[in-house]
């Protein structure tokens, strides 16, 4: 057994200061203290880190439904389809609301005159007698009347005013011939008959009976007697006999004469 019993067969240290080598590992040297850790509750480093983490990542998905949201409803209003709207742009200065325009203005028609009540005035009772009348003398009216002498040798023509001997013969109406008594002959496609009511006929009268009862025959003359007749032109004419005279080629006949406007 070795007498030193210290060291159970170690080397005794050296003797005398610590000779200078490493900081941390001189042989024999004392080691220098190290710092602690901090020091952190068991279980709250990995427990604040995951509350972080969690928040972090719900924050995220809220940011990205909201972002989604916006993207779709723009997506919808959008016509992808729609061309854009042109960019209108002013060549000049925008006239202000009172700037009169440079054209003129064209008048406007005239109005027809009103009452006082706003009723459009009539025309003149004149001016539409005027343009409602045909051309000419009116049916019905008298064209000529007055006495009137036929002979034997003197054809007349009731269309003439005043009536008067065609010269052609072609045109006259009416001829009074000596056979036997004084009779009156309708010439040239002219109708007669005698009218046989208790007053002179009228217009009117003449007119129902003329073209159905009318005839070119040789009528019987008296005093008195009163004619319907149509002449060669379509007029109607009433010849009342005043007189009866001459015999032979003197023969004549005096009438009250009647022509209208056919």
């Amino acid at each position: 057994m070795s007498s030193h019993e210290p060291g159970q067969g170690w080397p005794p240290p050296p003797q005398g200061p610590p000779q200078a080598g490493p900081a941390y590992g001189a042989y024999g040297a004392p080691q220098p203290p190290t710092a602690p850790p901090p020091s952190v509750p068991p279980g709250r480093t990995h427990t604040n880190r995951g509350a972080w983490i969690g928040a972090a990542a719900t924050l995220v998905a809220a940011v990205i439904g909201v972002v989604g949201t916006f993207l779709v409803n723009q997506d919808d209003d959008v016509d992808p389809q729609a061309a854009p709207a042109p960019v209108t742009t002013s060549a000049g200065p925008t006239p202000a609301a009172d700037d009169k325009p440079t054209t003129d203005t064209p008048p406007s028609p005239a109005t027809p005159d009103t009452d006082a009540t706003g009723d459009t005035a009539a025309p003149a009772a004149e001016e539409t007698t005027a343009e409602a009348s045909p051309s000419g003398p009116a049916p019905g009216t008298v064209r000529w009347q007055g006495p009137l002498v036929i002979s034997y040798t003197d054809d007349k023509d009731l269309d003439a005013a005043p009536p008067v001997e065609s010269e052609s013969g072609r045109d006259n109406d009416f001829a009074v011939y000596p056979f036997g008594d004084h009779m009156l002959r309708p010439d040239n496609n002219a109708k007669a008959l005698v009218w046989e009511g208790p007053k002179a006929p009228t217009h009117a009268d003449c007119a129902g009976v003329v073209e159905t009862l009318g005839t070119s025959n040789d009528i019987r003359l008296k005093t008195g007697l009163a004619v319907c007749g149509r002449t060669g032109d379509g007029r109607l004419v009433r010849l009342t006999v005043k007189k009866l005279d001459g015999l032979g080629s003197e023969t004549n006949a005096t009438f009250d004469v009647v022509v209208w406007n056919s």
